[in-house]
């Protein structure tokens, strides 16, 4: 990893480097996905089978498409006994976390025949794309259907693509244990477009969350506005803020966690101490000797890895600011004052016995993400994700007629004759508004 003393210059480097990793940067997939998106919603399931055909070179049809009992069945049948058990684990944390936030309708009523409120109400179908190409993750169902299940949502319906004709076992066996309701085995930007328009076998949904390649992060940017989404996914990363009180071996193999995911991951130290900088390169040279996918890291490392020396805590905290990292491990004699000062960062993980893999699958909060910065304005996945929110407002005659006049005025002063015209008409005798 590259020991950067950051200065003006330096920041402004490292920060444009870390922003080509967008998605908003892949302008050259953007012509294919739109065609991809654009003849699903012509043709139907014709282009969805007929694409599925030519990237994943699997023959679907109407009767095999959808995963059937008898394969969730199989899948248990398959699947580590060990692994269920800490699957349902996980879930009891991650349903419990999520419960906490589920929001409730509520009504204020005042004297005068006024009532206010907001109506809380579930969304009634929800896609979520799970990857299963060149990994698997079953983690990131529960994290997508949890906060759904938690918001009550009517119906989850899932496309992931298959292997050979079948899903994984691991990824059916966490949607069954989530409480997926249907299951389809088609991925990449035309299942995203299946979802957004609906087919003769797939629904239309209202929401699309959960993460994948680019061409599903595309497809999910192309389809934003017939549907709603999560957000646009990019790159995993990890930024760790850290003073001369860490343990280099930690930090290293924190920064690891994240860097094996893909060769566009960022793996980011920002430190106070020149002797720790030293001692974490050290140990991230030994790890690499050690680990499966050292290859993918290495890559990964030489693009966006970084080590940057600050004069200060403060400077460490400006820096990951602007950072807005998706991951922040805080690693400092008092992480939870740190933490207060920071503003931008998806998920923080405090002192060295909080590694990130806890929160990727275990401890609760969702692992679903801001990425490229753009924690500055984007939040977790939630519960709010998942619902609706509208506004409730009833005026009885009297508690109208006290200030109708006030509201004509505004709307005349607005040249919304309409408007102005829309409340006198109540109220002809003593109204304002004299057309």
């Amino acid at each position: 990893m590259r020991i950067v003393k950051l200065t003006d210059e330096t920041r402004a480097d490292i920060l444009s480097t870390l922003l080509k990793r967008s998605p908003n940067q892949y302008t050259e997939y953007e012509e294919t996905v739109a065609q991809i998106v654009e003849d699903v919603r012509q043709k139907g399931d014709e282009a969805l089978f007929d694409y599925t055909q030519k990237f994943d070179h699997i023959t679907l049809t109407p009767d095999n498409v959808r995963v059937t009992d008898e394969e969730i069945s199989q899948a248990y049948r398959e699947v580590d006994p060990e692994l269920l058990k800490v699957i349902r684990s996980a879930l009891d944390n991650i349903r419990s976390y999520h419960e906490k936030q589920r929001r409730y309708s509520w009504f204020d009523s005042k004297e005068n025949g006024i009532m206010l409120g907001q109506k809380i109400t579930p969304l009634q179908r929800v896609g979520v794309y799970v990857p299963g190409g060149k990994a698997v993750y079953p983690s990131s169902v529960l994290m997508n259907v949890v906060p759904a299940k938690v918001a009550g949502v009517s119906q989850i319906v899932m496309t992931t693509p298959c292997r050979d004709g079948k899903v994984s076992p691991n990824t059916l066996v966490a949607a069954h244990e989530a409480g997926v309701d249907v299951i389809y085995k088609v991925g990449g930007a035309q299942a995203v477009a299946a979802l957004a328009h609906g087919t003769k076998t797939i629904p239309r949904v209202d929401k699309i969350v959960g993460p994948g390649n680019i061409f599903v992060a595309l497809a999910k940017k192309a389809v934003y506005g017939f549907v709603g989404i999560d957000s646009i996914a990019g790159p995993s990363e990890i930024t760790v803020l850290a003073d001369e009180t860490a343990n280099p071996r930690y930090v290293a193999a924190d920064l690891l966690s994240q860097a094996e995911h893909d060769e566009l991951a960022s793996a980011i130290l920002v430190t106070t101490s020149p002797e720790l900088a030293e001692a974490v390169t050290e140990e991230v040279k030994g790890f690499l000797k050690e680990l499966s996918r050292a290859d993918i890291i290495r890559k990964s490392l030489e693009q966006y890895g970084f080590v940057l020396l600050v004069n200060s805590l403060e400077e460490g905290v400006q820096v990951v600011d602007q950072i807005a990292p998706e991951h922040l491990e805080i690693v400092t004699k008092n992480p939870f004052d740190t933490m207060t000062r920071v503003h931008n960062a998806g998920a923080m993980f405090l002192g060295s016995w909080s590694s990130e893999p806890l929160g990727d699958y275990f401890a609760g909060p969702n692992h679903i993400l801001p990425t490229n910065g753009t924690a500055r304005f984007f939040s977790p996945l939630s519960v709010d994700d998942f619902v609706k929110k509208s506004s409730i407002v009833y005026y009885s005659e009297e508690a109208l007629r006290e200030v109708h006049t006030q509201i004509e005025t505004f709307a005349k002063a607005e040249e919304l004759t309409a408007h102005a015209n829309s409340v006198a008409v109540r109220f002809e005798e003593d109204s304002v508004w004299q057309g």
